[in-house]
């Protein structure tokens, strides 16, 4: 049985090493076909090939197939592009779940409890379950964590690029320019919500008013302070007021709130460092400090 167990642990981490390895050893592949394409005097201008590893198409297949309701389907969705993905993630995100719940508790199974001969006892068992809800649950908190992540980044990135909008409006830029021109600075390169700002100005250049892309970015980021900015825009246009003041007063109040956020995370670190310090540093100074008295009162009672 031993023998069995250790066959079967080391053909599971050999796939994996190969599930790793493929892209790696098929990229040259790829290439030298571009090159043949090249060099046989092919006039035809060669398609880009889009690189697929093995494993996210076995996680496709896996979660297009898992049966999901409408709203879960819908909800999921909704959280997959607010964290940054597109919708065709979410068979990729199933699909991991699936295979987490299924293989963490086949890995114990594997490692563990084929040695030991203990598969029909309770303690096995409860691990096992709690195994399989944990990898079920796993790439759940996740995507909570990129969606949180990605919406703080947002919140803090926001008045920055309101103030540079602001500068380019009262320049005498239009809001469209002024927006393609704050997302063109190379301090927002890689920022969420430059690039969200960007599908929303080629949302409007390709026809669709600008009111209703704006409204789906904030749709899309699922963040309440670009909803607020969305909304602003829409009531300046309507009622026709100045759109700079409005812009710098909207800024200025989305500072504010982030230094009260700033002011509010600092007060509770007092209260955060009890733990650390009741667990960790009070019994090692206690140590330090009656360790000495403890050796001396020994040695006093040693030699009565």
């Amino acid at each position: 049985m031993i023998y069995l167990a250790t066959a079967a642990i080391f053909i599971a981490v050999a796939l994996l090493i190969w599930t790793v390895l493929f892209p790696l050893l098929t990229r040259r592949t790829v290439i030298l076909g571009r090159l043949s394409r090249l060099t046989t005097g092919d006039a035809s201008i060669p398609a880009p090939v889009k690189e697929t590893t093995r494993i996210k198409d076995v996680l496709s297949d896996i979660g297009s197939k898992i049966p999901m309701s409408p709203k879960d389907q819908s909800q999921y969705t909704r959280q997959m592009i607010a964290a940054g993905y597109g919708k065709g993630a979410l068979p990729i995100f199933m699909g991991s779940k699936l295979l987490l719940a299924v293989g963490l508790p086949v890995l114990y199974i594997l490692a563990y409890s084929v040695s030991r001969e203990n598969l029909q006892s309770t303690q096995t068992l409860l691990i096992l379950v709690a195994l399989a809800i944990a990898g079920f649950l796993l790439p759940t908190w996740w995507l909570r964590y990129k969606l949180n992540k990605r919406q703080t980044q947002i919140f803090h990135t926001l008045p920055d690029i309101l103030d540079l909008i602001t500068v380019c409006v009262e320049a005498g830029l239009s809001m469209d320019a002024a927006l393609i021109r704050a997302t063109e600075t190379p301090q927002f390169a890689a920022d969420p919500l430059a690039q969200e700002i960007k599908i929303a100005t080629r949302e409007a250049r390709a026809g669709k008013p600008r009111a209703e892309a704006l409204k789906d970015m904030a749709e899309r980021t699922m963040v309440d302070d670009v909803k607020s900015f969305v909304t602003m825009l829409a009531q300046t246009e309507r009622f026709g007021t100045s759109l700079s003041q409005a812009l710098r007063v909207h800024s200025d109040s989305l500072r504010t709130k982030r230094r009260q956020f700033a002011e509010e995370a600092a007060a509770k670190t007092s209260v955060k460092l009890i733990f650390p310090l009741a667990l960790f540093i009070f019994p090692a100074l206690l140590v330090v400090i009656l360790g000495p008295a403890m050796v001396q009162i020994h040695k006093f009672m040693g030699t009565m």
